[in-house]
């Protein structure tokens, strides 16, 4: 049950998690994001779902900060925020089902899919896990087997709620792990089709502002220059995100990775690491958790040893 988590004032988290340390990084915005939607149009059903009912095409950034603000209501709102929260998620979800009309999905998965599908629910849950775990473990500091297991199993009540059975959800981290193993390998229904590669296109080359608008407070406030700027000029900064990607994924969807692209990966994530020292948490943390802070009297959390 969600309860076995609460803390008073803390949501169902509180301070003291891996949770508010691990989400609190505007950055990972840039990393974690992109790579978590990229991994889930990996899965062709759920790439049909995301094509046929909503304006990913258009802004796909929408999804995101959509996503975004539901996943960080989870873990810093209140008790009855989260669970307000899962509730919405669970009715807007029933509406999203369908046919499967592309020939090649059809012969490798269900000729229908829904949002309520609990192996689709599974596969979109785990890659925000992963993600998060991922974009930290490399932009932020090395996580510790401890840590990441910790992490794993707070996300456990919340993969609950949002419907995935218990006996379905991997039950530690080793078989989170191998459970990404399965999906992703070469029995697994991870298959980048041409649907994914037309989607990733919006993902990887969006318009300017809303992306800046979707990280929030202090960045809204570039958001309306930013928009006169050619998506092309900044598609260097998804690179590090790509880089997350796993190989097989990363490949599927014919994106290049040549010494070019891990030598600006590497400097992009070299001057975050040198400059976020220096930054003030009202800067370079999400304000959703700067307001979780301030309503327990925790203060910032500097999610970094000396930071």
């Amino acid at each position: 049950m969600l309860s076995a988590i609460e803390v008073v004032d803390g949501g169902l988290y509180g301070p003291a998690s891996e949770a508010w340390r691990l989400n609190r990084e505007a950055m990972l915005l840039l990393g974690a994001g992109p790579r978590a939607l990229l991994l889930q149009i990996a899965h062709p059903l759920v790439a049909v779902g995301v094509a046929e009912h909503s304006d990913f095409r258009s802004d796909p950034w929408a999804r995101l900060s959509g996503t975004l603000r539901s996943y960080l209501r989870i873990v810093y709102g209140t008790a009855d925020a989260a669970r307000g929260e899962i509730r919405r998620l669970g009715e807007l979800h029933r509406g999203i089902r369908g046919r499967v009309v592309d020939p090649s999905a059809c012969r490798h998965h269900r000729r229908r899919y829904s949002a309520l599908d609990p192996d689709l629910s599974l596969w979109v849950h785990a890659t925000l896990v992963d993600s998060t775990i991922a974009a930290y473990d490399a932009w932020i500091e090395p996580l510790s087997r401890e840590e990441r297991s910790r992490y794993y199993e707070e996300t456990l009540p919340v993969g609950r709620a949002f419907g995935i059975p218990a006996w379905k959800l991997p039950s530690d981290l080793d078989a989170f792990e191998a459970y990404l193993d399965h999906m992703l390998g070469p029995a697994g229904p991870i298959e980048v089709g041409d649907l994914a590669r037309e989607l990733a296109e919006g993902i990887l080359h969006p318009p300017l502002g809303p992306a800046i608008a979707a990280a929030g407070w202090p960045f809204t406030r570039l958001a309306p220059a930013a928009d006169a700027i050619s998506p092309r000029a900044y598609a260097w900064l998804f690179w590090p995100s790509i880089g997350l990607l796993p190989a097989t994924v990363r490949e599927g969807y014919g994106f290049p990775w040549g010494l070019r692209h891990r030598v600006v990966s590497t400097w992009l994530v070299a001057t975050w690491e040198a400059w976020r020292p220096m930054l003030p948490p009202s800067f370079r943390q999400m304000p959703q958790a700067l307001r979780a802070d301030r309503r327990v009297g925790a203060g910032p959390q500097s999610g970094l040893i000396g930071a």
